[in-house]
C-alpha cells in the first residue's frame, strides 16, 4: 500500500525543509510530485528518491551532477543514460573513497593528539614524556 505525505511529513521524514523540497522540484531534482486539491503529496517512490538526494548531498555531490544525474534518470534505462548514470556514480565513488580515506587519517592523527593528551594529564605513566603533541615546529599552535 503506497502511502502518501503532505510536504510538512516529507520534509521531517527526510531532513529537508519543505522550502528545499519546492526548491528541488523547482530545479528539476525532484520529479513534479502528484497534487490533490493543489498541495503536494509525496508517495513511497519520492520518498526513497529525496532520501537518495539526501546521500548523495551528504558525500559532497554538487547540485549540478545531482541535476545531471535526475535528469539522465529521467530519460530512462537507454544504453547512453545507462552509461552515464554509473559514470556520474563511480567518480562519486571515487571522491567519497578519497575523502574517507583523508578523514581516516585525520581521525588516526585526532586520536594520536588525544592519547598525547592523557598521557600528560598522567606523566608518571611509562613513555609519558615521548608523546609528540605536535610537530616541533608548531608547538604553540597544537
Amino acid at each position: 500500500m503506497t502511502t502518501f505525505l503532505s510536504i510538512a511529513e516529507a520534509a521531517a521524514a527526510t531532513g529537508l525543509t519543505a522550502t528545499t523540497l519546492r526548491y528541488y522540484e523547482q530545479i528539476g531534482l525532484i520529479a513534479p510530485v502528484e497534487r490533490r486539491s493543489g498541495a503536494r503529496r509525496y508517495g513511497d517512490a519520492d520518498l526513497r528518491w529525496i532520501e537518495f538526494l539526501v546521500r548523495l548531498r551528504a558525500t559532497g555531490m554538487s547540485m549540478r551532477d545531482m541535476q545531471r544525474y535526475a535528469e539522465l534518470l529521467r530519460q530512462g534505462p537507454t544504453p547512453e543514460s545507462v552509461s552515464e548514470r554509473q559514470a556520474l556514480l563511480e567518480d562519486h565513488a571515487r571522491r567519497v573513497e578519497a575523502d574517507l580515506d583523508t578523514l581516516t587519517d585525520t581521525l588516526a592523527r585526532i586520536r594520536a593528539k588525544i592519547s598525547g593528551y592523557a598521557a600528560l594529564k598522567a606523566p608518571d605513566a611509562p613513555g609519558a614524556a615521548d608523546v609528540p603533541l605536535c610537530s616541533p615546529s608548531r608547538r604553540s599552535a597544537a
